[in-house]
């Protein structure tokens, strides 16, 4: 991720003060897109206030910003105010989106999401990808962009980077695949696969998970455990709003934790990892029910008309959540775990025996469990958005590049 706007950094020795100043107004142009995009629709004298600059030197970031079309001005301010009013500015909903793409173990998604943050345009299909070539999928997800960027451009956005969400080790590079169990993946460079003219980042699907719960769900804290349930099941760290990722990028890995050490093989090459137990289809296998499209819609409806096999099939799995999670609770003494993934729509039969491991074994006071209002699009969702943060994090920067 980009450096926030708000970060001061060092100037050395032997730049110039004309480096400098760059320096300090490619931040400012930050500060008012940051400031706009938050509390717009605004006039100049509101972001000059908002930021602590003068309206002038405002005014001069402005115009260069709706010069890029990054900002648009929506006309006078409505009445009420003190004093003349002034044009109000809304951050565009033309120029430049965010593309966010998922591979998942049994779909691929694209979306775009202008700088509003409003998706625009969306594109998918359901089936395995568990032991494809990564060459073919990454043929089919490309076919899959182009025909979202198709539809973007017709909205008038053009596509300003393109973030990949997949359910597996990423390298600091931000596009090489270094195992994906669930996929059959190793060592994938989807840099080389997916060739692009745009920005590529490639990154766990559960971080990105975690950075959606934080950009778009009020009331989240600066640090929580985001856990993302899928066929897979990942983690994602936040601390201080940044996500932690270990010193190799690996770090969340909570899948493969294993929760009763003598149990079934995992694809990791582990034995009774959490997957094996909680993931999407070892709950589907213990509720009796097969992977099709709808399972675990089935599976809620089952439990609640009160099956009691669909019940205990997901007291099971999140009685094995809890425990897999009470030593990252007590390490990390996080403010909150949230739920996301598939299995978010199954809280109501899942939170009560996870609740309960997590009250028996951690020890300081309870953790509180919150479930995710995005559900399973959080990953697609995050990869999008992280694009649209970049560019309100370095408006200069894309309007370099376009």
């Amino acid at each position: 991720m980009t450096d926030s706007p708000h970060e001061s950094r060092p100037v050395g020795r032997g730049r110039s003060s004309q480096d400098t100043q760059q320096g300090i107004r490619r931040r400012n142009l930050a500060r008012v897109m940051h400031a706009v995009r938050a509390a717009g629709p605004l006039s100049r004298a509101a972001v000059a206030s908002h930021i602590g600059l003068t309206r002038a030197a405002v005014s001069t970031l402005v115009d260069d910003l709706i010069r890029w079309e990054l900002l648009e001005e929506l006309g006078p301010e409505r009445p009420g105010r003190v004093g003349r009013p002034g044009s109000a500015l809304a951050v565009s909903g033309r120029g430049p989106a965010g593309i966010g793409a998922e591979i998942g173990v049994d779909h691929l998604a694209v979306c775009a999401v202008d700088l509003t943050g409003a998706v625009r345009a969306r594109a998918g299909r359901r089936g395995s990808n568990r032991g494809r070539p990564p060459e073919a999928v990454a043929e089919e997800l490309e076919a899959l962009v182009h025909k979202v960027a198709a539809e973007a451009k017709r909205e008038e956005l053009w596509p300003a980077g393109l973030a990949v969400a997949v359910p597996g080790l990423v390298a600091r590079d931000g596009r090489t695949v270094v195992r994906a169990p669930n996929l059959g993946w190793q060592d994938t460079d989807l840099g080389r696969l997916l060739p692009s003219p745009l920005p590529l980042t490639v990154d766990n699907e559960a971080n990105f998970g975690a950075l959606a719960e934080l950009w778009l769900s009020p009331g989240t804290p600066a640090d929580f455990l985001h856990v993302s349930a899928e066929i897979g099941i990942g983690a994602a760290v936040v601390v201080d709003g940044a996500v932690w990722r270990g010193t190799r990028g690996f770090a969340g890995e909570v899948g493969h934790v294993p929760v009763y050490p003598d149990g079934p093989g995992c694809a990791c090459g582990g034995r009774g990892c959490l997957e094996q137990y909680a993931g999407e289809e070892a709950v589907l296998r213990a509720a009796g029910l097969d992977t099709r499209e709808d399972a675990v819609a089935l599976l809620g409806e089952r439990a609640g008309a009160g099956d009691e096999g669909a019940r205990r099939a997901l007291r099971n799995a999140g009685a094995a959540l809890g425990i897999a999670l009470t030593g990252a609770v007590n390490l990390l003494d996080p403010r909150t775990v949230v739920l996301g993934g598939a299995l978010a729509a199954l809280s109501p039969w899942l939170l009560p025996s996870l609740e309960a491991e997590l009250r028996g074994r951690t020890t300081g006071p309870a953790c509180p469990v919150s479930v995710s209002r995005l559900g399973s699009q959080g990953p697609l969702l995050g990869a999008a958005h992280s694009v649209v943060r970049g560019v309100l994090d370095d408006p200069a920067g894309v309007a370099e590049r376009g």
